[in-house]
């Protein structure tokens, strides 16, 4: 066999090699797209149904082949289902309780995330250890204790039962001490010896420049908030108090305990917009202050 011969074959194999990497390539392409377009539907489908469901009749939403698109658009039971819940009320109670605890909340995380990374004191590692240890312990386990120290505070049906218990998050606490510990400690130094008191360094220099991790952590700071159930239900679940995530419990049954199902989902729809809109809109800073805090240098 001539050594052109041998080149020729070994062109044609290094070709039919070349396309069926390429062939394998599309395909496993192909096949990661398929699957993540299947699991954004079973993602999305029941938030649809949720929107299909609310502008449906009662008749309809009862009917045992279920309709995937409303035989007749009812736009009228977000109507209803904003005055029979009281709504307003409910969004005003969620948004005092949801401003004040973040706001004292980023207050508190600040100063002591600052403690922690700048400040020199002793058993700092100690003491930010055992915080770091309370987050292995279900906040389940505090509900009882922190149950009997605000009723014995007098605090129950009052929105300070919902706002003070919360103020201190140890993972926040943790997640802006990792930030504050990528700012070179030469900054620090030169501030020092430049006259600056630890206050006005800590507000002037590492609060700007944490920006995107306080951001990320007032908007999970405010979906707790607004998704929270268990705790308001349990301190103040009367009519002045009420957060919009037990306000709807049981607040579109009629005389005979009959549940008007569509007006209920109208209901679900616009307590979730709003946490939707932060996600679409603030996603990339939620992300960009959570991988900034995992990496130090």
């Amino acid at each position: 066999m001539s050594q052109q011969t041998l080149k020729v074959m070994q062109s044609r194999d290094l070709k039919r090699t070349t396309s069926k990497q390429n062939i394998g390539h599309t395909l496993g392409t192909v096949g990661i797209y398929a699957f993540l377009l299947f699991m954004a539907l079973v993602v999305l489908f029941p938030f649809y149904w949720m929107v299909i469901s609310s502008l449906k009749s009662l008749a309809e939403y009862r009917m045992s082949k279920p309709t995937f698109w409303p035989q007749t658009l009812l736009l009228s039971n977000y109507r209803d289902a904003f005055t029979t819940a009281n709504l307003g009320r409910l969004f005003l109670n969620t948004a005092y309780v949801g401003i004040v605890s973040t706001l004292l909340s980023l207050f508190i995380t600040i100063i002591t995330a600052f403690a922690f990374a700048r400040l020199d004191f002793k058993g700092k590692d100690l003491l930010f250890a055992a915080l770091l240890g309370t987050m292995m312990i279900p906040g389940e386990l505090f509900t009882i204790t922190n149950y009997i120290t605000v009723n014995s505070f007098g605090w129950t049906h009052t929105f300070t039962a919902l706002i003070v218990p919360f103020l201190v998050s140890v993972f926040y606490i943790y997640l802006l001490r990792q930030n504050f510990l990528q700012i070179p400690n030469e900054l620090y130094l030169a501030a020092k010896v430049d006259g600056t008191s630890d206050w006005k360094y800590l507000w002037k220099v590492m609060v700007p420049l944490a920006l995107p991790t306080l951001i990320s952590i007032t908007i999970l700071k405010m979906m707790g908030a607004w998704n929270s159930y268990i705790w308001p239900r349990l301190v103040a679940n009367d009519d002045m108090h009420r957060l919009v995530t037990n306000g709807l419990r049981n607040a579109f049954k009629d005389t005979s305990g009959e549940v008007n199902y569509p007006v209920q989902m109208a209901a679900v729809a616009l307590v979730s917009a709003p946490l939707f809109m932060v996600f679409i809109f603030l996603r990339k800073y939620i992300m960009a202050g959570v991988s900034r805090s995992g990496i130090k240098g």
